[in-house]
């Protein structure tokens, strides 16, 4: 797999599988002392909007502007973030994620390649990353090895 179209698409796959096959049950398993499976999710569903938000501009042609780019730590916005996160019901917060990452790698997908050329890391000033597979990887490992430890 060499493109980031491909990688997305794997590991959108692999979301996928994994929202299709969990139960309410296994959703609302812990999976570290903060987060739960679901709420995992919604975490990956936050992150991808804001990838398909940065993308939106870029293709609308809309200049990126300081504030909307990723802290070096961004722990403060994920911690902010998991109250409401977790306050969606669990099988809402698998569909959400399902639903934004098809959205989003559709719309890295139909990225020009001029567009792509305003993406990071080609361009290292931009907010906006088209490869979400890693992220979503990284999350994906996570639920795979909390499910095998129950």
């Amino acid at each position: 797999m060499d493109s980031f179209v491909e990688k997305n698409d794997h590991e959108r796959a692999r979301l996928r599988s994994l929202v299709e096959r969990l139960g309410d049950d296994e959703l609302r398993r812990k999976v570290n002392d903060h987060w739960t499976v679901a709420g995992i999710l919604g975490h990956i569903a936050f992150w991808d909007a804001r990838a398909l938000l940065l993308a939106d501009r870029l293709v609308g042609g809309v200049p990126f502007t300081p504030s909307e780019v990723e802290p070096d730590d961004p722990s403060w916005i994920n911690d902010s973030a998991r109250p409401l996160i977790h306050a969606i019901a669990p099988r809402e917060a698998a569909r959400t994620a399902l639903r934004i990452a098809e959205e989003t790698d559709g719309r890295m997908a139909a990225l020009t390649p001029e567009q792509v050329k305003k993406t990071w890391p080609a361009d290292q000033t931009s907010p906006c990353n088209p490869l979400r597979a890693n992220h979503r990887r990284e999350h994906l490992d996570d639920i795979e090895a909390a499910l095998r430890r129950a």
